[in-house]
């Protein structure tokens, strides 16, 4: 109960709108239009997991979060660290139709990174996604700032590279969320050093695949 109220103030905290977030929804396409964007978007998540054509992604209680944190922020950079075959990805293409914003998202893999890429492209999403392929470690360093919220699902031994990597760039007030926390490469790194630093306040959400959310400070 307690990490829940925690996640429900972090969501309160980053979501409130300044002036421009006021103007840009008083812009924003015609609801219909946004119920077909989520419609199609959804349609493709099922069609993916039906057919199995998912590696190394979320559950779907963690994508839900995923879409839940990023739309409740108003988050209009989003940066991940494993697009894997793109599901995930999907999962915040349901926030970002809707706030304005676009994801950047990084694979290693040249195959999981094409098939990504059809899903996004299937989903109607490809216009709000760039797919970098190559080793994040280094990829990041061409990477600018702010960003708004950063998702971690790579390899577990470097979550606490990719940490030190994306703080900077993160805004403050913004969100670093990471995945699969109970595993052990990460629970004893990374869980140490989000917990640990007094500039960031950290919660986890167990009820999928074990999901730490930590905001950065102002």
């Amino acid at each position: 109960m307690k990490h829940t109220i925690l996640l429900y103030a972090i969501v309160l905290i980053t979501a409130v709108p300044g002036p421009s977030q006021r103007r840009a929804a008083a812009s924003e396409e015609l609801p219909i239009a946004r119920a077909d964007a989520e419609k199609r978007i959804l349609a493709v998540l099922d069609e993916v997991r039906k057919t199995g054509k998912i590696y190394l992604s979320v559950p779907v209680t963690d994508g839900r979060m995923l879409r839940l944190l990023a739309e409740s922020a108003g988050a209009k950079t989003v940066v991940e660290i494993g697009t894997s075959t793109g599901y995930s990805g999907l999962w915040f293409c349901l926030a970002l139709h809707r706030t304005g914003g676009k994801l950047t998202t990084f694979e290693m893999d040249p195959g999981r990174a094409a098939t990504a890429r059809k899903h996004f492209e299937q989903a109607g999403c490809g216009a709000l996604i760039t797919v970098i392929e190559g080793n994040a470690h280094e990829k990041l360093a061409e990477l600018k700032g702010p960003i708004d919220m950063a998702f971690i699902d790579a390899d577990k031994e470097g979550y606490v590279d990719y940490l030190n990597k994306l703080l900077p760039l993160v805004r403050p007030g913004g969100l670093i969320l990471a995945h699969n926390v109970t595993m052990a490469a990460v629970k004893e790194s990374y869980v140490k050093e989000v917990t640990a630093n007094p500039e960031l306040e950290t919660v986890f959400y167990m009820d999928g695949g074990g999901l730490s959310v930590t905001l950065k400070k102002r």
